[in-house]
């Protein structure tokens, strides 16, 4: 297959015959590479509206624009790895230079990887659950977690092998050397179990205030702002007294923290315009239709929903203003019950009609977050 990147391709032989330095070669392919790649989402969009003419736009609409700057960087770290045959006959600077590029392409590739399959879960992964009437819930987040960690895996084996490295050997040697370690420092590893364990979960970050229960002869427990979240140790700032409180993280590993901070929930302001005139029996139907729509959505506080309608005269039509509150912990627990809720509109609109009755959302919907005081 022919490689325009090769040295021995036919159409670098006026470059060879003026004996340009390959190494300055490879900067200018460098060069190329980063404006050639620039342009990877609207290559990709080109070849999928061409190949898939009816899915096409759909596919690039939910894929390749949210995620443009991830495809952008990947294309251009592809082609500056192929751009590095230029330097092949200087084996220790193509060593080099090959090695911080896999590097960085194998990191891009996973990074890309893990926002498709974030974007293919939250287009498609919740209506299909939701079809089968499975409840999604936060622990839908943990897969995603799973499947990222699994990502990483999958690229630090690709890294190694595109290296050459005895990565049988490596993992073995790894086993043992952790075994021995394990049972000489226990106490220190579980403390940075624990240390890991709140990076990933996240249960609270720095300047958050976070209560902990009663413990012991702590009759009141502990209320405070975390100051910092060190590898043994977390600080805690207690509230009215102002001492601080160090707080081993493999104790807080096995306590239940409340997130004071993160208690918030978002209103949310829909607008659903009817074509006719609504009666009596047409509006009780419409209510009870949009109610049971939003109970079913995890997450949305309950009784919060409001309807209200209204009828325009002039011009025979009727609007519904739709409000209620969404509850949530983190921004990707909010951005997981949007995304619901955004999958319930058709449900709603199958529902109204079967009665006849057809409506228009006004979009964008409009959210408004509304923090708990402290």
């Amino acid at each position: 297959m022919w490689n325009p990147f090769d040295p021995d391709a036919p159409i670098f032989d006026v470059i060879q015959q003026y004996s340009i330095p390959k190494p300055l070669i490879f900067l200018l392919f460098v060069f190329l590479s980063y404006l050639i790649g620039r342009y990877t989402p609207d290559i990709l969009e080109y070849f999928l509206i061409q190949t898939l003419p009816k899915n096409g736009k759909d596919i690039s609409a939910n894929f390749i624009h949210p995620l443009a700057q991830p495809f952008r960087i990947t294309g251009i770290l592809i082609l500056i790895s192929l751009s590095t045959v230029w330097l092949e006959d200087n084996r220790a600077l193509y060593r080099f230079t090959r090695f911080f590029v896999i590097l960085a392409l194998i990191v891009s590739i996973a990074w890309l990887t893990s926002r498709l399959f974030r974007q293919l879960v939250r287009i498609y992964g919740i209506p299909i659950i939701r079809k089968y009437g499975m409840e999604v819930d936060e622990t839908f987040l943990v897969f995603e977690t799973i499947a990222n960690v699994l990502i990483g895996f999958t690229a630090v084996v690709a890294f190694a092998q595109s290296q050459q490295l005895p990565l049988g050997a490596l993992l073995a040697g790894v086993s043992v050397s952790g075994v021995a370690i394990a049972f000489a420092a226990q106490r220190t590893l579980e403390q940075l179990l624990g240390t890991i364990v709140l990076r990933l979960d996240r249960p609270f970050v720095r300047g958050e205030y976070i209560r902990l229960p009663k413990r012991g002869d702590d009759l009141d427990g502990i209320y405070g702002r975390v100051e910092s979240i060190g590898l043994r140790s977390t600080k805690i700032r207690l509230a009215a007294k102002g001492t601080l409180a160090i707080i081993p993280n493999s104790t807080l590993m096995q306590l239940d923290i409340e997130n004071i901070s993160r208690g918030k929930k978002v209103m949310v302001l829909l607008y659903l315009d009817f074509p006719q005139s609504l009666d009596d029996r047409e509006e009780a139907l419409v209510e009870q239709a949009i109610k049971d729509c939003t109970d079913s959505i995890f997450g949305i506080d309950p009784g919060s929903t409001q309807i209200a309608l209204f009828a325009y005269k002039e011009t025979g039509n009727t609007r519904a203003r739709v409000t209620f509150f969404i509850l949530g912990s983190s921004e990707n627990a909010i951005s997981l019950r949007k995304s619901l809720l955004a999958s319930t509109n058709q449900t709603l609109t199958n529902k109204l009609k079967r009665f006849g009755l057809q409506y228009t959302m006004q979009e964008p919907n409009i959210y408004v977050e509304s923090p708990v005081t402290i």
